[in-house]
C-alpha cells in the first residue's frame, strides 16, 4: 500500500505579508489602513504595504480564494467603525436633530402667529357685529300676546 506524502508548500515572503495583513484586517486591527476599513482584496494588499495589483489570483490563488470566501461569508455584517467615525456619525445625527428642532420651532411660531391673527380678527368682527346690531332701528313689529280664553 502506497501513501502519498505531501510536502508542505513553501510560502513566499510576499504571501506571508499578505496573509498577515489579511489576519489584521479580519481582526479589525490594521497597521497601515484606518480602523474600520472594510476587508477587500485591494485593502489586503494596501495593508501589506504594496500596490493592489500585486495581489493577483494567478499568483496567489489560495489566498485570493480565502479572502473572497471570507468576504462572502461576512458580507451581511456591518463593518466596525472607528471611534472617530462613530463620533462623526453622532455629530451628524445631532446636527440633523438640531436642524429638525429649529424647523419645528419655526413651524410652531408660524402656527401661533396665525392663531393670534385669527383670534384678533374674531374679536374685531365680534365688536363690529355688536356695533351694527346696536345701530339697527327699533323693530315696529309687535308680538301679539295670546289672550286668555274666555
Amino acid at each position: 500500500m502506497s501513501s502519498k506524502v505531501t510536502e508542505p508548500r513553501k510560502v513566499s515572503k510576499a504571501e506571508l505579508k499578505f496573509r498577515e495583513a489579511f489576519e489584521r484586517l479580519k481582526a479589525g486591527k490594521p497597521d497601515i489602513l484606518p480602523k474600520g476599513t472594510p476587508l477587500s482584496q485591494n485593502n489586503v494588499a494596501k495593508e501589506a504595504g504594496v500596490d493592489p495589483s500585486a495581489l493577483r489570483r494567478a499568483r496567489f490563488p489560495e489566498l485570493v480564494a480565502d479572502i473572497q470566501s471570507w468576504i462572502e461569508t461576512h458580507k451581511g455584517e456591518s463593518p466596525q467603525k472607528s471611534p472617530r467615525q462613530m463620533m462623526l456619525a453622532q455629530r451628524s445625527r445631532n446636527r440633523d436633530l438640531q436642524e429638525q428642532n429649529h424647523a419645528l420651532k419655526a413651524q410652531r411660531d408660524n402656527a401661533l402667529s396665525l392663531l393670534l391673527d385669527a383670534q384678533t380678527r374674531i374679536s374685531e368682527l365680534t365688536l363690529e357685529n355688536q356695533r351694527l346690531r346696536a345701530q339697527l332701528p327699533q323693530s315696529n313689529v309687535h308680538h301679539l300676546s295670546t289672550s286668555p280664553k274666555r
